[in-house]
């Protein structure tokens, strides 16, 4: 349908074991949007995220990613978790990890990883938009922390998604490279739309347009109204907004 969220939920609740996690959610995101999920620990963005990616099924309300349930939907997702669990001893290459992104597609490459032509152009495509394309034979053991968390990205990317979720991105990343990053999310928002999960909210006020409020329950606010009592009231105690200029001022003439 014309003008369908990429994201809908409509009084969206969830419960662990009778514990409400997620109460009554109601938001929206649009096509090439890109929206923020911010809130303290245990405070269900994560849960949501597992809606959203169609893990978790919700209690009541409704949800639908591109018009349709989220299981149907997975293939237009590209997904970077937060954590990794991997043993960093074992020895693959850049490339095996972001191929790991064409799992799950079409084919016997989607379903046992034999991985053609097309996937390997699709996985250097992905490395390019991260900045990545010359790591390809590196081991993945021996990047930095940064290194890694744009790799993983790219794993995201190689699936070719229309809807790019990223949990924490800026975990492990400097602010150098996390202006790198800013301006690489910045660059992708042109293609698809973005949701990311992110405490860091100088980072987001320098991306995004909508902020997802999560703290049980949710409220959206544009970016321009995360004022210091909305924050106060998310977190339940004051925070610092660290804005990152990535432009040099001008020195001034007397």
């Amino acid at each position: 349908m014309p003008n369908e969220p990429v994201i809908s939920l409509e009084n969206v609740s969830f419960a662990y074991r009778g514990v409400p996690v997620v109460e009554n959610a109601s938001f929206a995101v649009h096509e090439h949007e890109t929206a923020c999920m911010v809130g303290p620990n245990g405070g269900g963005k994560t849960t949501l995220i597992k809606l959203i990616l169609g893990l978790l099924q919700p209690d009541r309300g409704r949800l639908r990613i591109f018009g349709l349930p989220p299981e149907r939907a997975r293939l237009r997702i590209g997904y970077m978790p937060q954590h990794i669990q991997c043993d960093f001893q074992f020895p693959v290459t850049v490339m095996d990890i972001v191929l790991m992104g064409r799992l799950g597609g079409g084919g016997l490459a989607g379903l046992f990883g034999w991985h053609g032509r097309n996937d390997r152009r699709a996985a250097l495509e992905a490395l390019g938009d991260v900045g990545m394309d010359s790591f390809v034979k590196r081991p993945f053991r021996a990047l930095s922390g940064g290194q890694r968390q744009r790799v993983l990205i790219a794993r995201a990317l190689c699936s070719q998604p229309d809807l790019l979720v990223l949990d924490e991105p800026t975990a492990n990343v400097d602010t150098l490279l996390e202006a790198k990053l800013l301006d690489i999310l910045h660059e992708l928002n042109r293609r698809m739309t973005i949701l990311l999960v992110s405490h860091d909210l100088g980072f987001v006020s320098g991306l995004v347009r909508k902020v997802i409020c999560v703290n049980r329950r949710v409220i959206m606010h544009p970016t321009g109204q995360l004022t210091g009592d909305a924050i106060r009231e998310i977190y339940g105690a004051d925070m610092q907004m660290v804005h990152h200029h990535r432009q040099r001022e001008e020195p001034t003439r007397d």
